[in-house]
């Protein structure tokens, strides 16, 4: 673990095992600015310039993986998150981050960070604590921004005919804005893809319960993946979702949620993901070759 400047962010901690690196800052969030194997590109995007104003301040994605609080609104998720955080560190390659107890939502947030002794695995748990005087209905939410450039992938459920089985297999969830014929969709029978597209500032947007429990990014010949539960029966936010993308130009985000829980004062909530990245990952162009290319990877995370 070494300490540095990154983004502009002065107190950051790089943790790193000879294959792969990750840093957090403990200036602003709590959030993950960069994961990469080492000394290689960020497999996350960076956008420390970016802001938004609501009537609660100016809130900074900066980038990277963060937490939030589902469902979605307006201006209660875009809380500013600029505070300084508390900072434990939890092992050689281990670190918890705490924000302060946001004013205007009554809500804590904590990541904890801890890479593998070897290879790239890395392990984010998330937690929400109510801080509230009253109950809310909430779910730990985590977003991770991608690096322009390159295509999410998130799997379909398994084929099974209709002489087998009727009912239907899982909701696709679609916003006011999305639109299916825009070409940066791709939905086939084994994958549904989302590619960015500098040229197309409009904004796209899907949900879905995946209960396979893993979304991936491909950039180059890199795959990045993420696993996460899906529990059976849950109420998920969104019309039961557990699983969205948006994009916008070459802003793009692989988000998974948890199920909505009342969280009584003093509850808390939490949510964890598991991230690997790949090299030298020839996925081709047909779904098939896809499915050759990254199905083995996923299994192994």
């Amino acid at each position: 673990m070494e300490k540095i400047s990154y983004l502009g962010l002065p107190n950051c901690y790089k943790l790193s095992n000879g294959t792969a690196e990750v840093v957090v800052t403990s200036d602003v969030g709590p959030r993950i600015v960069r994961y990469s194997f080492d000394g290689a590109e960020n497999i996350l995007g960076e956008a420390p310039g970016a802001t938004l104003t609501t009537e609660l301040g100016d809130f900074k994605p900066w980038g990277g993986h963060r937490l939030w609080v589902a469902p979605e609104a307006k201006p209660r998720s875009y809380a500013p998150d600029n505070a300084p955080l508390k900072v434990e560190v939890e092992g050689e390659r281990a670190v918890r981050l705490t924000a302060p107890v946001e004013v205007a939502t009554g809500i804590e947030k904590e990541i904890s960070v801890a890479l593998d002794e070897g290879g790239s695995g890395l392990s984010v748990r998330h937690r929400i604590t109510n801080r509230n005087l009253w109950a809310i209905d909430a779910a730990p939410w985590a977003l991770t921004i991608m690096r322009g450039g390159g295509t999410a992938i998130f799997p379909q459920e398994p084929y099974i005919s209709w002489d087998d089985y009727l009912l239907p297999a899982r909701p696709l969830v679609l916003w006011h804005y999305t639109d299916l014929s825009d070409a940066r969709w791709s939905i086939g029978k084994k994958f549904v893809r989302l590619k960015t597209d500098a040229r197309a500032p409009h904004p796209q947007k899907v949900g879905l319960l995946n209960k396979q429990g893993w979304a991936a990014y491909q950039h180059g010949s890199t795959l990045f993946v993420k696993r996460f539960a899906y529990e059976e029966g849950a109420a998920y936010p969104d019309y039961n979702c557990n699983c969205e993308t948006y994009t916008a130009g070459d802003f793009i985000e692989v988000e998974s949620l948890a199920p909505l829980k009342r969280l009584e004062p003093g509850a808390s909530a939490e949510h964890t993901e598991r991230w690997t990245l790949f090299r030298d990952v020839a996925a081709g162009a047909s779904e098939d070759e896809l499915d050759a290319g990254i199905s083995p990877l996923v299994a192994q995370v």
